[in-house]
């Protein structure tokens, strides 16, 4: 390769939330090889996020299960050769993950080390990292640091394109939405992250009765699109529900929006990489490891709920629930008087 133009390859396929933490990878890449090639794997939805990255060179998308179909090995295998990786880095640390990596034909294929390189990476990576920062974000960064990247910025440079942009625009004129508002996720893709709708619903008419601030409430799929619609009905009607938003879209409006409310979810980390502080909510993850990056957040946790990642996605949301609505309207105001 020619010195300082490597050919490297980061498989992180899933979900949206840690792809979206995994961007600061990208980016310090990006900063000390200006002149590489850099091609990202990943799996749909995820791939709209990425689409647009300026420093991204290309897209390989994976179909999900392809793990459990060696029948599609022999084409990925090809696709991925055909680029002629040097460097494969492997942030999810699992089995699907490193198989990539390994098929990608790098020869230095960069791995976790302990607790984060799970099931098979630990064999199928040959430069294993000890990391020693618990979020994830910090830890990813670590990474590096067998590429002579040390102590980086994390940055994410997510971008939204000016069609999205007028998209969101024109929904909160019609909607007669002003801003300052307030963007409201309910949703979550494990149940034992979620808080119930009454208790957003709560917060919803906090912040619009005591700081006058409206707050679009918002969904992706049906089943959370009838939460949303729950919240802003619920009792006085309070809120506007958000029209249906693609990963783009969404991050355009996060990113007109003044703060954040809402579990431990890919839409919590969409906001925090547009720069939108976020109030999270966590039970079954711990904000200091998974939790919105940066010191313009605030969490609200009253305890953890541990066990296994298997244990606690199929735990129940007690930890949740002992959220109180008093514990968030603290931090919405704290958030408020931020405004100014």
């Amino acid at each position: 390769m020619p010195d300082g133009s490597p050919r490297i390859l980061i498989t992180r396929l899933s979900h949206i939330g840690d792809c979206v933490l995994t961007l600061p990878v990208l980016c310090a890449l990006r900063r000390k090889f200006p002149e590489a090639f850099i091609a990202w794997t990943v799996e749909k939805p995820t791939n709209q996020l990425l689409e647009l990255h300026p420093d991204l060179d290309e897209i390989i998308l994976i179909p999900k299960g392809w793990l459990g179909k060696p029948s599609q090995w022999s084409d990925i295998r090809r696709r991925l050769r055909s680029h002629r990786f040097d460097i494969a880095i492997d942030p999810q640390g699992i089995t699907k993950s490193s198989m990539l990596a390994w098929l990608s034909g790098a020869k230095r294929r960069i791995g976790l080390q302990g607790r984060w390189g799970r099931e098979l990476s630990g064999w199928l990576n040959n430069e294993l990292v000890s990391t020693q920062s618990p979020h994830v974000v910090d830890r990813s960064l670590e990474m590096l640091v067998p590429l002579e990247v040390s102590n980086p910025e994390a940055e994410y440079r997510l971008p939204v394109d000016a069609t999205s942009q007028r998209q969101v625009l024109s929904f909160l004129e019609a909607r007669q939405i002003r801003r300052p508002f307030v963007v409201v996720n309910p949703g979550a893709s494990w149940p034992s992250k979620r808080w119930d709708n009454d208790s957003f619903a709560a917060v919803v008419r906090h912040l619009e009765r005591r700081h006058n601030l409206q707050s679009v409430v918002t969904w992706a799929g049906e089943e959370e699109r009838g939460m949303a619609q729950a919240i802003v009905h619920c009792k006085d009607e309070c809120g506007i529900v958000a029209p249906k938003t693609s990963l783009r879209e969404y991050a355009a409006l996060c990113d007109y929006a003044a703060f954040f409310i809402g579990c431990d979810t890919g839409p919590m980390h969409i906001a925090a990489a547009m720069g939108t502080p976020c109030v999270g909510l966590y039970g079954t993850t711990l904000p200091t490891e998974s939790g919105a990056y940066g010191p313009a957040n605030i969490a609200v946790q009253k305890w953890h709920q541990d066990g296994s990642c298997r244990e606690r996605r199929k735990a129940d949301n007690l930890a949740m629930m002992d959220i109180k609505p008093e514990d968030v309207f603290e931090a919405c105001d704290q958030m408020v008087e931020r405004l100014g």
